[in-house]
């Protein structure tokens, strides 16, 4: 796993939702999804706790970026994987 992948939350109360990897801290993940989790107020979750969803991943570009674009960019592509996964 690295910064910009997306991952699944296997446990706690966002169980099966899809989060992007934003920072990573020892055995922790710091995880957003860009509406109700903002790149800026993260979600800190045991790397236990979740899997990863995919290889693709937002560009380190993508995810520097100060303005509340990055939360959008960080919304269209977990739709974009969601509605993937959905069609298979």
């Amino acid at each position: 796993m690295e910064i910009g992948n997306i991952v699944k939350a296997t446990a706690g109360k966002e169980k099966g939702q899809l989060f992007v990897i934003v920072k990573f801290e020892e055995n922790f993940v710091y995880l957003a999804d860009g509406k109700r989790l903002k790149k800026d107020k993260p979600k800190k979750k045991s790397l236990k706790h979740v899997k990863l969803f995919g290889q693709e991943k937002l560009t380190q570009e993508e995810l520097m970026d100060n303005n509340d674009r990055v939360n959008a960019k960080i919304r269209k592509f977990i739709k974009s994987k969601r509605s993937e996964y959905v069609e298979r």
